[in-house]
């Protein structure tokens, strides 16, 4: 066994092991189903099985075009299942629900069609190959499913209900916001790149004007909308579902969102005055005034 496939086979368990922990802290005080399988737990499980259903064929026929679609699906899953199951769901509960689930096939349904118009994705080309090193690619999608829809998921699974309160209203104005800026900045990049005069250009008009990338502002933001609608439902362990909003923030700046694109754009423009001078007068993700 290689290296790199000795690395994803010891990730794999140790992703699993992370998922049970939150998968214990958000079933604090939890709904738990007939059986004593708590809710939360049940969503956790089921984001794994799902990712690794999918990795079957996607292993065989080495390909990673279902790979967007499968977070899409997961997501909805997780989201109805968890709702279906729910006891006495109220007006909370089935707002953070048609949050996730609007944020979901809107971003999934784009993602579905930059995949299918560019036939492939680069970034799997050294992975499919290795069983291993493929499968830990989709066990992380199953966690970071989790990750990202943790303070939604203790919402929707917690057998304590709040009244829609201040902390719901500012929540769902804060997630408008960022997802309308998610939203405006995805349909600015389409119709820049769809103009043949722009080929080989970056672009920095409009919302990307005010950021290098507002899209994932935008992103950042609305995770933070559904925190502050759980603020209130949150007891003792359930505390740990705040990360989901942080997870966010540290995946798309440090991870695998700002640093990529920014060294890509580095590798095609840098050293070009106009991308210098954009570089240098325009913030990495918060938009200037």
């Amino acid at each position: 066994m290689s290296k790199e496939n000795f690395k994803a086979a010891f990730a794999i368990p140790l992703i699993l092991l992370i998922a049970a922990g939150i998968a214990w802290a958000g079933s604090q005080g939890g709904s738990v189903l007939e059986g004593g399988l708590p809710l939360f737990a049940l969503a956790v499980v089921l984001s794994f099985l799902i990712n690794w259903l999918v990795f079957i064929p996607s292993y065989l026929y080495q390909t990673e075009k279902f790979f967007d679609i499968t977070g899409t699906l997961t997501y909805i899953t997780l989201t109805v299942t968890s709702l279906l199951l729910a006891p006495q769901p109220d007006l909370r509960t089935y707002l953070v629900a048609a949050l996730v689930i609007a944020w979901t096939l809107r971003l999934g349904t784009f993602l579905f069609r930059r995949i299918h118009k560019a036939g492939k994705d680069g970034r799997f080309d050294d992975l499919k190959p290795s069983f291993f090193r493929f499968l830990t690619v989709w066990t992380l999608q199953g966690l970071w499913v989790v990750f990202t829809m943790a303070a939604a998921l203790v919402v929707i699974t917690s057998s304590t209900r709040v009244d829609f309160d201040v902390f719901a209203i500012v929540g769902l104005l804060v997630w408008l916001f960022g997802f309308a800026f998610e939203v405006v900045a995805d349909a600015q990049k389409s119709r820049f790149r769809a103009d043949p005069a722009n080929k080989g250009k970056f672009i920095r008009t409009g919302l990307w004007s005010k950021s290098r990338h507002p899209n994932y502002f935008g992103e950042i933001v609305l995770w933070i909308g559904v925190a502050i609608i759980a603020l209130p439902v949150l007891r003792g362990w359930q505390w740990v579902a705040l990360i989901s909003p942080v997870f966010v923030t540290i995946l798309l700046t440090k991870i695998s969102g700002v640093p990529l694109l920014e060294k890509s754009a580095d590798e095609r423009w840098g050293g070009q005055e106009d991308y210098e001078d954009h570089k240098k007068n325009t913030p990495v993700l918060i938009p200037k005034l």
